[in-house]
């Protein structure tokens, strides 16, 4: 297995291609930090280039110019407590109230925000869009699956599992399929985009549990197994689960997860501060990098062939596939 260890003592830093064999291309590591502190977290690239995420406990969205660094604050409703956001085509910034039942609209040029209550759904947690007008959300303490209709407004719930579930990440794979990460029972769920029909499927083992995931363009679905330090794929077809030992070790707590655009998983690990990537082709790890805290998500533009994330320690960071100016 190779390891490459980058330490990120300094806001940028850049290393040196990995071996041809292993694919890995030349990275650039770079991290921000905040000022306003707050968990800052789940950043997004808006259209214009500029990134935006949220400072979770400090109940506000923010936004950050790459080639300046400026960062700009938006104050939003107290007790929100955002947990995500994403950025629509038009720019407009949607938000999830993780601690008052609500998604948020901002419109940056205005200022203005909107919002909109998702009802039994009560901690809206993870959001994705569809593409079809919808933004399809998590809700982990209320066991539920939200659909909001932009334009009308209306919220449709699904319960992903009969007993409590935890439902946690979200996203949907190139056929428009949503797919869950079920934390609490050590599940994915599939979810009918038509139909609203849930199958879900088993991972590694009884006591796997898994934060988030994400699905190849060969339809495997991937996961983090926090609970026993695996990296899970699943094949939805034949049910087969595959699991490997991630770099850290059964404590290691894999956490966020995302592919790039060569269809390579990276993720997390929380107890160690590492980002870790994997090729599913050669089933090599071929990146281990250290950052400033525990990533709990991660965002890849496809645009600039970055990869975004925030810290606990209060950055946000940059991972790029390519080197950067």
């Amino acid at each position: 297995m190779l390891k490459l260890v980058l330490y990120a003592a300094a806001l940028s830093l850049t290393f040196s291609p990995l071996p041809a064999a292993s694919q890995g291309g030349t990275f650039d590591l770079k991290e921000w930090p905040v000022e306003w502190g707050g968990r800052t977290r789940d950043p997004y690239v808006a259209p214009d280039g500029k990134v935006w995420f949220v400072g979770q406990e400090g109940n506000y969205l923010a936004s950050l110019d790459p080639n300046t660094g400026a960062q700009q604050r938006f104050e939003i409703e107290a007790g929100t407590n955002p947990h995500t956001l994403i950025v629509d085509e038009k720019g407009v910034v949607w938000y999830a109230g993780n601690r008052n039942g609500r998604i948020g609209r901002l419109d940056p040029a205005s200022g203005a925000i909107k919002t909109i209550m998702t009802g039994e759904a009560r901690d809206p947690h993870t959001m994705v869009f569809d593409g079809k007008g919808h933004i399809w959300f998590t809700s982990q303490g209320s066991n539920r699956v939200g659909r909001l209709h932009i334009a009308t407004e209306k919220v449709d719930l699904i319960t992903p599992n009969d007993t409590p579930s935890n439902p946690y990440g979200i996203k949907m794979d190139r056929n428009g399929t949503v797919w869950v990460a079920l934390l609490r029972v050590g599940k994915v769920a599939k979810i009918d985009p038509s139909t609203l029909a849930v199958t879900r499927f088993s991972e590694g083992a009884d006591t796997s549990r898994s934060r988030r995931l994400d699905v190849l363009n060969d339809g495997t679905v991937w996961v983090g197994d926090e609970a026993r330090g695996m990296l899970t794929r699943i094949n939805p077809a034949t049910g087969e689960v595959k699991e490997w030992p991630v770099p850290g070790g059964a404590k290691a707590g894999p956490y966020a997860l995302t592919r790039d655009d060569q269809d390579r998983i990276w993720f997390s690990e929380a107890n160690t501060r590492r980002l870790v990537g994997f090729d599913p082709k050669s089933e090599r790890f071929f990146a281990n990098v250290e950052v400033s805290g525990t990533i709990r998500n991660m965002y890849f533009d496809p645009k600039t062939r970055t990869m975004w994330f925030g810290t606990d320690g209060n950055q946000v960071g940059r991972i790029s596939l390519q080197p950067s100016k």
